[in-house]
């Protein structure tokens, strides 16, 4: 199978990469840092080549900082997107993957009080709610964008990961900074806003099986990929410090950026034909020790 993977030196990219290899896959990779070098909107806009598989990773990102604070540079994952779906049809791809994301969800859903835990209906893409920051809006508008590309006839698979972590994640996201902190035993111990938000957290290597899953079992509709389990940043930090050996005192940062206060999925429909294996105690385990 010839694969086209973007962001392939990314997060999820490099991973995705290697298990598509372990399955003797043909993997062309687009990416503008090294070695790839190459702008996958340039490519999309310029290039025909056909694939039996296109897995779209690239977006710019860069973390709940980035998000807030930067906010058309986010946007301009829509253009990428649009330019990705007209590529898929334009090259006669038969088979697609599109990372959404938990962003794409109403921040209505996601206040203080009760935990709503999100299922893939949450989202009407005829009436969508108001998703996180540009960011979110971009992954609700590629959803819209994905249907259009069914319609034309590619296969599209609409993945909704939640809190992806892992080892080698960059430390603009917060599981990579707790980690930082606790191998560093920093004493007092940050963590923004006030400890009490909570987030469902996926290690990457089961957003990789269930991507690869939903793939095989040829799963239709959008799927939320996560545990269910919501843990507080305050909970994170503990279990982070207690691998560690250590009891720090907390000092909350409440000016810093935070997002939505609640962010935990409904995974039956993952549930259905993947189920992860790593969980939050282990892959902190994993990252202490890497």
């Amino acid at each position: 199978m010839r694969v086209l993977l973007t962001g392939a030196s990314g997060f999820i990219g490099r991973h995705l990469r290697s298990a598509l290899i372990d399955r003797d896959c043909t993997v062309v990779g687009i990416e503008l840092q090294y070695p790839y070098l190459y702008d996958a909107l340039d490519f999309f806009r310029e290039d025909d080549r056909q694939f039996d598989l296109a897995i779209h990773c690239a977006a710019n990102v860069g973390g709940r900082a980035s998000i807030d604070g930067s906010p058309l540079a986010v946007a301009t994952n829509m253009a990428l997107d649009s330019w990705y779906f007209q590529w898929l049809i334009r090259t006669g791809t038969p088979r697609a993957v599109f990372f959404s994301s938990s962003a794409a969800y109403p921040v209505e859903l996601q206040q203080p009080g009760d935990i709503h835990r999100l299922t893939e209906d949450d989202i009407d893409l005829n009436n969508p709610g108001l998703p996180d920051a540009s960011y979110g809006l971009a992954k609700v508008t590629g959803e819209r964008l994905a249907q259009y590309a069914e319609a034309e006839g590619c296969r599209v698979h609409v993945l909704r990961p939640f809190s992806g972590y892992g080892e080698d994640q960059a430390d603009c996201y917060p599981f990579p900074a707790f980690i930082g902190r606790a191998k560093r035993r920093e004493d007092p111990f940050e963590v923004w806003g006030d400890g009490s938000s909570t987030r469902d957290w996926i290690h990457v290597s089961d957003v990789v099986g269930a991507t690869l899953a939903a793939i095989d079992h040829d799963v239709t509709g959008p799927i939320n990929l996560g545990w269910g389990r919501a843990t507080s940043f305050d909970q994170l930090a503990g279990y982070v410090t207690q691998a560690a050996g250590y009891t720090p005192r907390i000092k909350h940062l409440p000016t810093a950026p935070q997002g939505v206060h609640h962010r935990v999925c409904d995974p039956t429909r993952m549930l259905s034909y993947y189920s992860p294996r790593i969980t939050l105690e282990e892959g902190i385990r994993r990252a202490l020790d890497s």
